[in-house]
């Protein structure tokens, strides 16, 4: 290669070489700049770290036994502070969460909150008022001898100084008919052999905020009701159209023949019409009239088949019908129910009667009866416009099982009472009822282990989401009068005599 050729080609390389060398002392420059300032960033880590350790070295700090000599931490006895005392509200923020704020001091005395040790005090109308709940009615359960139905009566002769009064539409046991003597009430005595009589079809207590058109209405309506209710209870089955018209008929020919109407009327037209030429009206009323003829003449006799012997007080601090005498028919308790049901309706419904307990006891025999529980399903709902508190008495909420088919009318109407009752108290309960209470009240699991280990008197009360926990405490009066054990214990009181 000449000269000329060599001079050529070094002059075409020498800018690439360069570019090289450039890159290379970028890179090692980047380097440099790059390791500058990670040592200086390190060497202000161990500055600081230094001054940490020269601040924690100048800080003087107790030693862990506490100073030496006589102010010695470590002694209190020598450190003497007064006793402090304050109000739940202000101590709450110290210790919060440990019990429930309670339901107030207005109302009916009940016992001791076991978890917060005060006074628990439980009134439906207070606790409407207040906005607290939304419906007065009450559902108390409880195994036999859990202390329930010491509760119930605590509950209505606690609210009498109130000025409440208290109305018992069936008492199977008889256990409130001392109770209602006692408080200056009347127990009438319903049973075979007995000259208590009650009729069913009187017009009972009007209001005095009726005027005499709708008085006569509903006293219409009323017997209507109560008629087919007692067919249907006796057939065991509901009423065709042609037999509701029959007994609205034969309802009809009695009104208007007699001033005061009673069944043994209504059968004698049902079986012999007027006006009925071509017997269409005795063919249609043929059974329901021998039906009701056994509360006439029958082995349901002698009860509700003539007038009233009896007059309804509702002045009175407490009425309750006494069915104790009556056998174990569960037709005629049926019966019974109804016909007492609506013996008092006229007075529960009245707007003018002030605050009122309506106690169902025994609640598993009513509402086995389609007609009677659709009674007390209507009395729940407008407890609120008659200032009514209903108290459902029964053992367990598998209970409500045993009403009706599954899916059946009759079923929902037996759920109905529970969803329209915001209070519910459960007392003790077996093992197996566990699962079925704690679905249907919506317990937890606290809540569900709790009730086995109840003691007597001890319920779980459910008022809307609130839960309490609850000693019933008794006066050594009202234990007397209210113990349901005294048979078995063997020193069973001697009961007055029984007034006919």
């Amino acid at each position: 290669m000449s000269e000329k050729e060599r001079l050529h080609t070094s002059v075409l390389l020498a800018p690439a070489t360069e570019r090289r060398r450039a890159r290379k002392e970028r890179r090692q420059a980047a380097a440099r700049i790059s390791t500058a300032k990670r040592k200086a960033e390190q060497e202000e880590a161990k500055r600081k770290l230094a001054i940490e350790r020269a601040e924690r070295k100048a800080t003087g700090l107790l030693p862990a036994a506490g100073e030496p000599g006589p102010a010695a931490l470590r002694t209190p006895g020598r450190i003497r502070l007064p006793k402090h005392q304050d109000t739940s509200a202000t101590l709450a923020a110290q210790y919060p969460y440990l019990a429930e704020g309670g339901l107030g001091a207005n109302g009916i005395f009940i016992g001791q909150d076991l978890y917060s040790g005060a006074s628990f005090v439980y009134d439906p109308w207070v606790l409407y008022q207040a906005g607290i709940i939304t419906a007065p009615n009450i559902v108390l359960a409880g195994i036999v001898g859990s202390g329930k139905s010491s509760l119930a009566k605590s509950l209505y002769t606690r609210s009498l100084p109130f000025g409440r009064r208290v109305y018992v539409p069936g008492d199977p046991k008889g256990e409130h008919t001392e109770i209602a003597r006692a408080v200056g009430g009347r127990a009438i005595v319903l049973g075979h052999g007995l000259h208590t009589r009650l009729n069913p079809l009187d017009e009972g207590y009007r209001p005095r905020s009726m005027d005499d058109a709708e008085w006569q209405i509903t006293v219409a309506s009323r017997r209507r009701d109560l008629i087919g209710a007692l067919t249907e209870t006796v057939l065991g089955r509901a009423m065709s159209p042609l037999e509701h018209t029959a007994i609205d008929t034969a309802l009809t020919s009695t009104v208007r023949e007699n001033s005061v109407p009673i069944l043994p009327m209504i059968v004698d037209h049902l079986l012999n019409p007027d006006n009925d030429p071509d017997g269409s009206l005795r063919e249609d009323g043929r059974i329901i009239g021998h039906a009701l003829r056994r509360l006439v003449a029958g082995d349901l006799s002698g009860l509700f088949d003539g007038p009233s012997t009896e007059r309804f007080d509702p002045s009175l601090p407490m009425v309750t019908l006494d069915l104790s005498r009556v056998t174990e028919n569960s037709t005629l308790i049926s019966v019974l129910m109804t016909c007492s049901s609506a013996w008092m309706e006229s007075a529960l419904l009245d707007p003018d009667g002030g605050q009122r307990w309506c106690v169902y006891d025994e609640a598993w025999r009513l509402m086995g009866e389609p007609a009677l529980l659709k009674r007390m399903d209507a009395h729940w709902r407008l407890a609120r416009a008659y200032g009514i508190a209903n108290l459902l008495i029964f053992h367990k909420l598998t209970d409500l099982e045993n009403v009706g088919d599954a899916g059946s009318a009759q079923r929902s109407l037996a759920n109905s009472l529970l969803a329209n009752a915001e209070t519910r108290v459960i007392y003790r309960q077996e093992s197996d009822q566990l699962g079925v209470t704690a679905k249907t009240l919506g317990l937890t699991g606290t809540e569900q282990a709790l009730l086995p280990t109840l003691g007597t008197g001890q319920g779980l009360w459910r008022i809307k989401e609130r839960a309490f926990v609850c000693q019933h405490q008794l006066h050594p009066t009202e234990l007397a009068m209210f113990d349901t054990t005294a048979r078995m214990n063997g020193n069973r009181r001697k009961s007055r005599s029984i007034e006919q």
